[in-house]
């Protein structure tokens, strides 16, 4: 199910804890997935159903930001989980953090 990640928007797993708030989207309808699982919008009916699948069991960590490659895709952990992000089948890896600047 294709979703089009609008930046504020929230989504939801259907088969872990996981909840992620979108801070950049591509603007395109995205496979948006957690655990191997297509995402749902945060508000929307159900609980937690199924079973993460062994090949995205990652998992996810509160407070950190998740990306695609070519950075169009940026996503803020909101709740963790043990499923791990994708588009697709495609991994989203977790940003590196960036150094404050000195202060002198």
């Amino acid at each position: 199910m294709a979703v089009t990640p609008k930046v504020g928007a929230r989504f939801r797993s259907v088969v872990c804890k996981t909840e992620v708030i979108v801070l950049k989207g591509p603007g395109t309808p995205t496979d948006l997935a957690c655990g191997g699982a297509p995402m749902v919008p945060a508000g929307s009916e159900g609980g937690v159903a199924g079973a993460v699948d062994p090949q995205h069991r990652g998992g996810t960590k509160v407070g950190k930001r998740y990306g695609d490659a070519e950075n169009t895709l940026e996503l803020l952990c909101s709740k963790g989980g043990e499923g791990s992000l994708s588009i697709g089948n495609t991994p989203l890896g977790e940003k590196a953090v960036k150094p404050l600047p000195a202060s002198d």
